[in-house]
């Protein structure tokens, strides 16, 4: 692999002669090697710094991640690179996308440079089912998204995202009230580092827990100003946002309360590790504030309730064995704001989620693909109404027991059909609820532009 990626990184660098005159930064590479030309050029241009500033080793395979890294470094040198030595690096950056994505790097196979703007964009079309629940407004749903990056300098870019929202075909004509929307209003600063990134402004599919968590409790659009530091290593992120999304999901039974979800505020911390196989581990901490009260009449008087969360704790294990597998395991504690005891006797809640998965679909390559089971034990009151990453549907994920299974599928590069089903789902704690119990069916075409 190391002779590989060299040679391609050197071929990329080659754009000058000021390298030939550099001197050689390694012992153990002698003047009289194949290598030693595009060693020393990739050493003077940053991209490779041996291990210990001492040794090359050359004859040591290489990670992905410090594949990975040596990309990274490629690309801050774009600007210097000729079509086809563009073209090479882009080719490398799809190939160690994940692994860039980890780094803290934002890679798309997809992106269309214009100048210094590029244009990314996605469209979703799929059906929603539940079992013994009749909705032609709902069940066929599409979206489209479009983001534009443009970038302002070496440390700064500003990107805009809008997006069309869930939107139906049936008589009632929308899923979601809000047609074309803003999504994406933000500016990034990396400090002249890689490592460090400061966020400002709305983001979307922003999850609470970490893009390797499961995303149970929140994956939307958030309007905040985050820091972030990563290094391939470990990851640290502090935040402090206002939740833009809502499900409608309240004790008390309550379904048209999106308010009390969009506008509450939070303050969140995280801290990550990641491995070299991929395989990553977080703990991760929110602090909520502004449940508003909110009142609904009833045939038996006023119904009063809120957003009840007062704050979380979770944890995530996402471990890859071997090239095809990976089990993910992910934990939230949650406690509930005073009173709510007086609906469900206790003032917290807990829930347990794992998924296991066998291969990998990627939008980058056509026919490849993976099958997934997952299992959800949620208390009661453990879900607090947010837009979950989920894909199943967010008023239904508290107080349950269920189990799901599905299968991702590229059939054509940058096209991707995938379909989800749950079994088994019982009501937890109470009464049975029979509308939670009814087991719930989606498919979905995905195409990214």
């Amino acid at each position: 692999m190391k002779a590989k990626v060299l040679a391609a990184l050197a071929a990329t660098m080659a754009v000058s002669a000021t390298c030939a005159f550099a001197a050689n930064p390694f012992v153990d590479v002698p003047t009289d090697s194949w290598a030693y030309k595009s060693v020393v050029e990739l050493a003077d241009a940053g991209v490779i710094q041996g291990v210990d500033g001492e040794y090359f080793q050359g004859q040591r395979n290489i990670t992905r991640y410090e594949a990975a890294e040596m990309v990274a470094k490629a690309m801050a040198h774009m600007d210097k690179a000729t079509v086809e030595q563009r073209a090479l690096i882009n080719k490398l950056a799809d190939e160690y996308a994940d692994e860039l994505n980890n780094l803290g790097v934002r890679v798309s196979n997809l992106e269309n440079k214009v100048g210094n703007v590029k244009f990314t964009g996605d469209a979703r079309l799929r059906y929603l089912y539940q079992n013994g629940v009749k909705d032609n407004d709902d069940s066929w749903q599409y979206r489209i998204r479009l983001r534009g990056t443009a970038t302002i300098n070496d440390r700064t870019t500003a990107t805009l995202g809008v997006t069309t929202n869930n939107q139906g075909f049936g008589d009632n004509g929308s899923a979601q009230e809000d047609e074309i929307a803003a999504d994406i209003i933000k500016v990034d600063y990396n400090f002249g580092s890689p490592n460090w990134m400061l966020t400002l402004g709305r983001d979307t599919d922003w999850m609470l827990g970490g893009s390797n968590s499961y995303g149970y409790q929140y994956g939307d659009t958030i309007d905040l100003a985050q820091l972030k530091y990563n290094n391939g290593k470990i990851g640290v992120t502090a935040a402090y946002g206002k939740l833009k999304e809502g499900s409608g999901f309240f004790a008390g039974g309550l379904d048209d309360a999106d308010e009390m979800v969009d506008g509450v505020k939070m303050a969140y911390g995280e801290v990550e590790g990641y491995f070299g196989n991929g395989s990553a581990a977080g703990v991760y901490y929110a602090n909520f504030n502004g449940g508003d009260w909110f009142g609904t009449q009833t045939d038996e008087g006023m119904v009063w309730d809120r957003f009840n969360g007062d704050d979380l704790w979770g944890a995530y294990a996402s471990v890859n064995f071997g090239s095809k597998w990976n089990v993910l395991a992910n934990y939230e504690h949650v406690n509930l704001l005073d009173g709510r005891e007086t609906i469900t006797g206790d003032d917290s809640a807990d829930v347990w989620i794992g998924k296991l998965t066998y291969g990998k679909a990627s939008m980058a390559q056509p026919k490849s693909w993976d099958i997934w089971v997952e299992y959800i034990d949620a208390e009661d009151g453990a879900f607090l109404g947010g837009s979950t990453n989920s894909w199943r549907f967010g008023n239904y994920m508290d107080n349950m027991t269920s189990w799901g299974a599905g299968i991702d599928y590229v059939f054509a590069k940058n096209a991707m059909f995938s379909v989800m089903q749950s079994f088994a789902t019982d009501t937890k704690d109470g009464e049975t609820n029979n509308d939670l119990e009814k087991e719930q069916t989606r498919a979905q075409f995905q195409f990214a532009f």
